[in-house]
């Protein structure tokens, strides 16, 4: 990977629906040479997909909430896995070193909403001993790739 390539990644960051044609005159190369090196990138794993960025609120989302979370031992670990990502409410879930073992990223309507999720989904998967929830009031940045 070049600075062409990451110019080329820093287009597609910001319109992943940017067309060849329009990414060859950022990076001042031929179509056919962004298209192969945008197959490249591809093929290589460097781009693992194309998304698109929703406005939550506007969904209906209007809380973000963190919730760390500590399993009590360390066989209900595969089953807190497992059953963790089925949660739509769920949109991020991360394994960490320190006081707590997970933190997901809750997104949900409203405090009924994350109400339900605590004391009906999340608390009744075996193992979850303690949780501590913070709600986010306003982001100031947030981005899906560095």
């Amino acid at each position: 990977m070049d600075i062409i390539d990451e110019k080329i990644i820093d287009v597609l960051k910001e319109n992943s629906r940017a067309t060849a044609s329009q990414i060859s005159k950022n990076v001042n190369l031929s179509i056919p040479a962004v298209s192969d090196r945008i197959r490249r990138l591809e093929e290589s794993n460097i781009i693992e997909k194309y998304t698109i960025k929703l406005n939550r609120e506007k969904l209906g989302y209007k809380l973000m909430a963190f919730v760390f979370i500590n399993i009590d031992c360390a066989p209900n670990i595969h089953g807190f896995r497992e059953l963790i990502i089925e949660f739509s409410e769920v949109i991020e879930c991360h394994h960490m070193a320190g006081e707590y073992d997970y933190m997901i990223k809750v997104l949900v309507s409203d405090t009924t909403e994350l109400e339900d999720f605590l004391s009906n989904k999340l608390k009744s998967i075996k193992g979850v001993q303690k949780s501590n929830t913070l709600i986010a009031l306003s982001t100031l940045k947030e981005k899906n790739n560095r």
